[in-house]
């Protein structure tokens, strides 16, 4: 059974309070939250204060995205905002390794994300390090894409890898999850899926947690 991680991205920002609230009387495992900085994606989208405020709201794990250049400048800023999960891009990170340690030394779950074009091979020396490898199925950046088919193929790679490795990341998959894909995803090795459009556009988003958790 995979953890599910509704994307805040998606939810009503005009009723935050209330979306939080759904999520934490659902069945969902974590709160996504992607942090934009219209450098290393071309979108914006929100930081460090709405993050504190919704740590005060928030039962459930506060799994961080930093879709930023320089992400170690701000280890320390989100860990006090209140993540649990911190995870950084590779493709901008220059000192991973270094980063990785940061992250931990705050107390947070260590995370590191690939864009769909990065190979796997590039997390061979630091996959035993991580608690969390997330796979970007879409071009970072927007909500509401398409899965890309070939993510499949990169999650049985990584699969593969944290075996051998005998190490304990979960596999994230963060873009274009649906109800119809969900169970491919899964069973090609996915732990976690992030899930935006299909939860806050659903009528019933509740129930559409409950039916991703069931599959």
């Amino acid at each position: 059974m995979a953890l599910i991680a509704p994307s805040i991205l998606s939810a009503n920002f005009l009723n935050l309070s209330k979306d939080i609230d759904m999520i934490n009387q659902s069945q969902a495992d974590w709160f996504h939250l992607d942090v934009m900085d219209g450098r290393f994606v071309p979108n914006i989208s929100f930081g460090l204060p709405v993050i504190d405020a919704i740590s005060k709201a928030a039962q459930k794990t506060l799994d961080v995205h930093l879709m930023i250049v320089e992400p170690e400048k701000y280890v320390g800023a989100f860990a006090q905002a209140g993540a649990h999960n911190l995870t950084v891009h590779i493709e901008a990170s220059t000192h991973l390794h270094r980063i990785i340690q940061m992250i931990k030394a705050e107390g947070m779950k260590a995370g590191v994300a690939v864009n769909p074009h990065t190979p796997i091979h590039l997390l061979n020396d630091i996959i035993e390090d991580l608690d969390l490898v997330c796979l970007m199925s879409v071009n970072p950046g927007f909500g509401g894409q398409k899965f890309i088919p070939q993510t499949l193929k990169k999650i049985q790679q990584l699969r593969q890898l944290i075996t051998e490795s005998n190490s304990n990341a979960l596999i994230e998959i963060d873009g274009g999850v649906t109800l119809e894909n969900a169970k491919t995803i899964i069973d090609a090795g996915a732990d976690v899926l992030v899930a935006g459009n299909t939860v806050f556009s659903a009528p019933d988003p509740v129930a559409m947690i409950a039916h991703l958790k069931q599959i």
